[in-house]
């Protein structure tokens, strides 16, 4: 049985498979730029101190996503 995660419950150094974008179609837009798409793996590099964004890899492109927005990314480990 596979669950299912926000990015955001992530650690550093864990990987998981983007599942679904829970986000307005902009923005959706904008994360599938990015590389955020359903079924690309990606990997928490990093969480910034005081609640600072977290630093992902995506292929070979990393990024920093806020917190708030990690969270209405679901993924799976």
């Amino acid at each position: 049985m596979t669950t299912l995660y926000s990015l955001s419950a992530l650690s550093p150094g864990q990987s998981a498979t983007v599942q679904a974008l829970h986000v307005d179609s902009g923005f959706q837009f904008r994360l599938n730029a990015l590389g955020f798409r359903v079924g690309k793996t990606l990997e928490l590099i990093r969480i910034a101190p005081f609640n600072g964004p977290l630093h992902l890899k995506l292929g070979n492109t990393e990024v920093m996503l806020r917190r708030q927005d990690a969270a209405n990314i679901e993924v799976l480990m």
